[in-house]
Protein backbone atom coordinates (compact mmCIF):
# COMPACT_ATOMS: atom_id res chain seq x y z
CA UNK A 1 0.00 0.00 0.00
CA UNK A 2 1.33 3.20 -0.70
CA UNK A 3 2.02 6.32 1.47
CA UNK A 4 -1.04 8.08 -0.20
CA UNK A 5 -3.28 5.40 0.37
CA UNK A 6 -2.43 5.17 3.65
CA UNK A 7 -2.32 9.10 4.97
CA UNK A 8 -6.35 8.71 3.52
CA UNK A 9 -6.15 9.42 -0.30
CA UNK A 10 -8.44 11.98 -1.91
CA UNK A 11 -9.54 9.73 -4.89
CA UNK A 12 -10.90 6.75 -2.75
CA UNK A 13 -14.29 5.98 -4.09
CA UNK A 14 -15.85 5.97 -0.95
CA UNK A 15 -14.07 9.36 0.25
CA UNK A 16 -15.51 11.01 -3.22
CA UNK A 17 -18.96 9.76 -2.79
CA UNK A 18 -18.81 11.00 1.09
CA UNK A 19 -17.65 14.66 -0.18
CA UNK A 20 -20.73 14.18 -2.91
CA UNK A 21 -23.16 13.38 -0.33
CA UNK A 22 -21.91 16.50 1.81
CA UNK A 23 -22.06 18.69 -1.10
CA UNK A 24 -25.54 17.66 -1.67
CA UNK A 25 -26.40 17.87 1.85
CA UNK A 26 -24.87 22.06 2.23
CA UNK A 27 -25.72 22.58 -0.79
CA UNK A 28 -22.71 23.21 -2.50
CA UNK A 29 -21.87 23.84 -6.05
CA UNK A 30 -18.32 23.21 -6.24
CA UNK A 31 -15.48 21.22 -4.08
CA UNK A 32 -12.04 21.61 -4.64
CA UNK A 33 -8.88 19.64 -2.97
CA UNK A 34 -5.47 18.79 -3.52
CA UNK A 35 -3.21 16.62 -1.53
CA UNK A 36 0.22 16.46 -2.52
CA UNK A 37 0.66 16.58 -6.50
CA UNK A 38 -2.92 15.45 -6.68
CA UNK A 39 -6.00 17.52 -6.99
CA UNK A 40 -10.00 16.74 -7.24
CA UNK A 41 -12.51 19.25 -8.38
CA UNK A 42 -16.18 18.35 -8.18
CA UNK A 43 -19.09 20.52 -9.44
CA UNK A 44 -22.42 19.49 -9.57
CA UNK A 45 -24.95 20.72 -11.77
CA UNK A 46 -24.81 18.96 -15.09
CA UNK A 47 -20.94 20.57 -14.80
CA UNK A 48 -17.95 18.46 -15.80
CA UNK A 49 -15.72 17.05 -13.35
CA UNK A 50 -12.07 17.29 -13.38
CA UNK A 51 -9.67 14.91 -11.53
CA UNK A 52 -5.87 15.21 -12.04
CA UNK A 53 -3.10 12.87 -10.36
CA UNK A 54 -0.22 12.11 -11.97
CA UNK A 55 -0.46 8.77 -13.69
CA UNK A 56 2.73 6.24 -14.20
CA UNK A 57 3.68 4.77 -17.36
CA UNK A 58 1.57 1.92 -18.76
CA UNK A 59 2.97 -1.04 -19.76
CA UNK A 60 2.83 -2.56 -23.28
CA UNK A 61 -0.44 -5.45 -22.00
CA UNK A 62 -2.20 -2.31 -21.68
CA UNK A 63 -1.40 -1.22 -25.38
CA UNK A 64 -2.39 -4.11 -26.91
CA UNK A 65 -5.86 -4.13 -24.76
CA UNK A 66 -6.45 -0.72 -25.95
CA UNK A 67 -6.58 -1.83 -29.52
CA UNK A 68 -10.69 -2.69 -28.99
CA UNK A 69 -11.29 0.28 -27.59
CA UNK A 70 -10.09 2.34 -29.95
CA UNK A 71 -12.47 0.40 -32.16
CA UNK A 72 -15.62 1.11 -29.87
CA UNK A 73 -14.59 4.62 -29.43
CA UNK A 74 -14.67 5.34 -33.40
CA UNK A 75 -18.23 3.74 -33.59
CA UNK A 76 -19.36 6.44 -31.09
CA UNK A 77 -17.34 9.16 -32.59
CA UNK A 78 -19.10 12.42 -32.37
CA UNK A 79 -21.76 10.74 -29.75
CA UNK A 80 -22.34 12.94 -26.34
CA UNK A 81 -23.28 11.05 -23.12
CA UNK A 82 -25.25 12.78 -20.53
CA UNK A 83 -24.00 12.30 -17.28
CA UNK A 84 -25.18 11.96 -14.03
CA UNK A 85 -24.10 15.11 -11.46
CA UNK A 86 -25.01 13.31 -8.29
CA UNK A 87 -25.43 10.32 -6.84
CA UNK A 88 -28.81 8.52 -6.40
CA UNK A 89 -31.63 6.55 -8.51
CA UNK A 90 -32.44 7.00 -12.33
CA UNK A 91 -35.84 7.09 -12.89
CA UNK A 92 -36.76 7.34 -16.59
CA UNK A 93 -40.48 9.19 -15.96
CA UNK A 94 -41.88 11.31 -13.18
CA UNK A 95 -44.32 8.21 -11.90
CA UNK A 96 -44.74 4.85 -12.44
CA UNK A 97 -47.78 5.25 -14.76
CA UNK A 98 -46.31 8.71 -16.32
CA UNK A 99 -44.81 7.95 -19.98
CA UNK A 100 -40.90 8.23 -20.24
CA UNK A 101 -39.25 11.80 -20.51
CA UNK A 102 -37.21 10.18 -23.65
CA UNK A 103 -37.17 7.26 -25.65
CA UNK A 104 -34.40 6.11 -28.26
CA UNK A 105 -35.31 8.13 -31.66
CA UNK A 106 -36.69 11.31 -29.70
CA UNK A 107 -35.28 14.36 -30.78
CA UNK A 108 -34.32 16.69 -28.02
CA UNK A 109 -33.33 20.20 -27.08
CA UNK A 110 -30.76 21.41 -24.41
CA UNK A 111 -33.64 21.93 -22.48
CA UNK A 112 -35.92 19.10 -22.12
CA UNK A 113 -35.71 16.57 -19.08
CA UNK A 114 -34.09 13.43 -19.74
CA UNK A 115 -34.86 12.14 -16.24
CA UNK A 116 -35.08 11.61 -13.03
CA UNK A 117 -32.47 11.38 -10.21
CA UNK A 118 -33.76 11.07 -6.54
CA UNK A 119 -30.90 11.54 -4.20
CA UNK A 120 -31.81 12.18 -0.38
CA UNK A 121 -35.45 12.16 -0.86
CA UNK A 122 -35.16 15.16 -3.77
CA UNK A 123 -36.40 14.44 -6.82
CA UNK A 124 -33.94 16.69 -9.42
CA UNK A 125 -34.92 16.68 -13.05
CA UNK A 126 -31.90 16.53 -15.30
CA UNK A 127 -31.68 18.40 -18.46
CA UNK A 128 -30.11 17.17 -21.74
CA UNK A 129 -28.00 20.16 -22.10
CA UNK A 130 -27.10 19.42 -25.48
CA UNK A 131 -29.40 19.05 -29.16
CA UNK A 132 -29.80 15.69 -30.61
CA UNK A 133 -31.18 12.39 -31.53
CA UNK A 134 -31.25 9.78 -28.61
CA UNK A 135 -29.69 6.96 -29.43
CA UNK A 136 -28.66 4.65 -26.41
CA UNK A 137 -30.63 4.91 -22.53
CA UNK A 138 -28.06 3.35 -20.69
CA UNK A 139 -29.58 2.54 -17.79
CA UNK A 140 -32.85 0.52 -16.45
CA UNK A 141 -35.40 2.20 -14.83
CA UNK A 142 -35.15 2.12 -11.09
CA UNK A 143 -31.31 1.39 -10.85
CA UNK A 144 -29.18 3.23 -8.69
CA UNK A 145 -26.48 5.46 -10.68
CA UNK A 146 -22.96 6.90 -9.36
CA UNK A 147 -21.39 10.01 -10.08
CA UNK A 148 -20.46 10.71 -13.70
CA UNK A 149 -22.24 7.46 -14.63
CA UNK A 150 -23.69 7.64 -18.24
CA UNK A 151 -26.84 7.86 -18.62
CA UNK A 152 -27.95 8.91 -22.14
CA UNK A 153 -26.31 8.74 -25.69
CA UNK A 154 -27.41 11.00 -27.83
CA UNK A 155 -26.19 11.95 -31.80
CA UNK A 156 -26.00 15.92 -32.15
CA UNK A 157 -26.18 15.38 -36.09
CA UNK A 158 -29.24 13.71 -35.97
Amino acid sequence: MCAAQQSGDVFDPKKVRRLIELMQEHDLSELDLEQGDSRVRIRRGGQVVTVAQPVAAAPRAAAAEAAPAAAKADADAGMVVIKSPMVGTFYRASGPDASPFIKVGDRIGPEKTVCIIEAMKVFNEIPAGVSGQVVAILVENGAPIEFGQPLVKVDPAG
